[in-house]
């Protein structure tokens, strides 16, 4: 079974820093669960993106890339505020 890296986009990390705290252990966790499964039960490929998927945490989203055998966190954040440009 291969495993995938996990790299963050500098911007996603500090979006990451600016969520509340009790979310980000969650959040930091289900993209570690991401190495071993880039698409779990409940991941969505983003519309006009290519090789653009996002997962849901409740009102929160966690936009990533997948690249051979790399996973690019993209985006993390509010649900209103994740798929404005």
């Amino acid at each position: 079974m291969a495993f995938y890296k996990i790299e963050w986009k500098h911007s996603a990390v500090k979006e990451l820093r600016r969520l509340p705290k009790r979310l980000v252990a969650k959040i930091i966790s289900a993209t570690e669960e991401l190495t071993e499964n880039p698409f779990p039960a409940g991941s969505r490929k983003i519309i006009g993106a290519k090789h653009t998927y996002r997962i849901r945490m409740g009102d929160y989203r966690i936009v990533f890339g997948v690249e051979d055998d790399t996973i690019v966190i993209l985006r993390v954040g509010h649900r209103r505020d994740i798929y404005r440009g």
